[in-house]
């Protein structure tokens, strides 16, 4: 049940893609509102009081559901597996701006490019080249690929149901709407969000980073992994970056043009300079890393089948 899941939220979201804010976070934004009027004293221990209400009773109840509908019929169970994961993970909840990009660079449309650029990652690249878009766009994207996708098939396949889906999502939206608040009037009230997320992702990240390897350039792949990922602000899509840069062997990080002044950045990778085809080429990384898990998640069901 979990592969077939799996496979077919992954075709229905290609083929209808889900405007994932409308539906998914607005209502987020709204529930996350009302807990931080009611907790928040900018005290951290009332943050993770928070966080544990939503998350563990959103969570829970997604487990209830899931055991009732199967107890009424398998297909039922199946059924809300599908819509889970449909609303939860998904290449598409952002690739668009990827492709739209990767579009506009080809066409020599670099003013429109950095446009988009600018309302993906919500910087000002007005001075930015074509190499410094496409790299800040491949960074994004094989960021996004692993939290869209990637770490939320781990905990799908760990927790029961689709109450793993559920835990991943919830628990990187609060690591984002309350763990990257740092103004003072917020105070303490995020640092457990930030810390939670970390510590769920951490595994996953990992084997994101692992599956970019194995079905990219695994020697340079390992080797930035090892030797790049620690100098990067955050340390999880330090090691996603380094490793896919390693795999396509191009070049990322390094100094770009942000808000009107250059910003100085580690380099991560080895190889060429960034441009349209190596954004192209991480289309292609980012999809053999999903067959990859995807088949070995399919042998792990065979080996239970043989097993039993």
């Amino acid at each position: 049940m979990t592969l077939l899941s799996l496979i077919v939220a992954l075709l229905l979201e290609q083929v209808r893609p889900l405007p994932v804010r409308q539906i998914v976070l607005d209502p987020l934004h709204r529930l996350a509102g009302v807990l931080v009027e009611r907790f928040n004293d900018g005290q951290a221990r009332n943050g993770a009081v928070a966080w544990l209400l939503l998350v563990v009773s959103v969570v829970a109840v997604g487990a209830l559901v899931f055991f009732l509908l199967w107890l009424a019929h398998p297909l039922l169970a199946l059924a809300f597996n599908i819509a889970v994961l449909y609303l939860t993970m998904g290449f598409r909840q952002e690739s668009h701006f990827f492709t739209d990009i990767h579009l506009a660079l080809r066409m020599g449309e670099l003013d429109r490019a950095r446009s988009l650029l600018s309302e993906w990652r919500g910087g000002q690249y007005v001075g930015a080249s074509s190499s410094e878009v496409a790299r800040l766009a491949i960074e994004k994207g094989l960021v996004a690929a692993h939290r869209n996708v990637f770490g939320v098939i781990f905990w799908f396949i760990v927790l029961p149901g689709p109450s793993g889906a559920l835990l991943y999502r919830l628990a990187r939206f609060l690591g984002e709407e309350w763990g990257e608040r740092s103004d003072a009037e917020f105070g303490q009230f995020g640092r457990f969000a930030k810390k939670a997320f970390e510590l769920i992702d951490w595994l996953p990240a990992r084997l994101t980073a692992a599956s970019f390897s194995v079905v990219g350039d695994f020697e340079d792949a390992v080797f930035c992994w090892r030797t790049q990922a620690m100098l990067w602000a955050d340390r999880a899509s330090g090691i996603l970056i380094a490793a896919g840069a390693g795999a396509l062997g191009v070049r990322l990080g390094m100094p770009v043009h942000e808000f009107g002044e250059i910003v100085e950045r580690p380099e991560m990778g080895v190889g060429e300079e960034a441009d349209a085809d190596y954004m192209q080429s991480t289309v292609g990384l980012i999809w053999r890393a999903l067959v990859l898990c995807l088949l070995m998640l399919a042998l792990l069901v065979i080996a239970g089948w043989v097993g039993a």
